[in-house]
């Protein structure tokens, strides 16, 4: 790759049914593309179509994959009841997603391996998660109020010796929180990067140093995020930038 050409960052998008005022229809955050440009990145929309071939076609063409957030997954696909709390997000784009996961993993060739596929939202797919915090855990704090007018912010602690931990500068940072899920138990291969100080895990992070992968409950590519939450994009870009030189120099 040459050294000007942006790495290619793959986005999943939103699917948004059809109802009587309109068709159905695909959207995206624009926040997330503009931290991606912003980061150095070239933003690029994955639709969503079903198609495992075609989610594989479009990973091997991109250099790194920014997962976003969305409505709740939806409890029953944990073997759960559903949950009053819960506004699940279209059966197609939660079954587009978990397909999308399932194939992030960067296989071990040495070809592939250029992959460094990077998820700052939605975190869950990786976890078994708690379904509504008020109720599983009735002391934790407020990870989101409804009723405030400006975003809601908590401070979360970072773990030390994480990726996550390195590239915000360590310590304590004040993040802008709006979730009633938490991740419950972490899955293979993932460790915790993030906690809030009542315990709830805020971040996690891959197990393998030399795989850039990041899940934040935050919402750092809102309006109200802040230069730190920029550096995760940063790093992230910069990574998929490094990593995919040698499958450039191989072609």
């Amino acid at each position: 790759m040459a050294q000007h050409t942006r790495p290619l960052i793959g986005l999943n998008v939103d699917f948004v049914p059809a109802d009587k005022a309109t068709r159905p229809h695909m959207r995206l955050n624009v926040g997330y593309a503009e931290a991606v440009f912003a980061a150095g990145g070239l933003p690029v929309l994955l639709p969503i179509l079903g198609q495992e071939s075609e989610i594989g076609a479009f990973l091997d063409r991109v250099d790194g994959l920014v997962l976003t957030g969305g409505l709740d997954l939806d409890p029953r696909k944990q073997g759960l009841p559903r949950h009053p709390s819960v506004k699940a997000m279209p059966e197609r784009r939660e079954d587009h997603d978990r397909a999308l996961v399932r194939m992030i993993p960067a296989p071990p060739d040495a070809r592939a391996r250029h992959r460094r596929r990077h998820a700052p939202a939605q975190s869950g797919v990786w976890c078994n998660l708690y379904i509504h915090l008020p109720e599983e855990l009735p002391r934790a704090m407020p990870h989101r109020d409804t009723n405030c007018e400006g975003p809601h912010r908590h401070l979360v602690n970072l773990k030390s010796g994480t990726c996550l931990d390195e590239v915000y500068g360590g310590g304590e940072l004040r993040v802008h929180s709006n979730h009633h899920q938490a991740v419950k138990q972490v899955g293979a291969r993932f460790r915790v990067a993030a906690l809030a100080p009542d315990g709830v895990i805020e971040a996690i992070e891959s197990t393998d140093n030399a795989w850039f992968c990041v899940g934040v409950q935050w919402h750092q590519e809102a309006d109200s995020a802040s230069a730190l939450d920029l550096q995760l994009f940063e790093c992230f870009v910069h990574a998929c930038a490094r990593q995919s030189q040698p499958l450039a120099m191989s072609a």
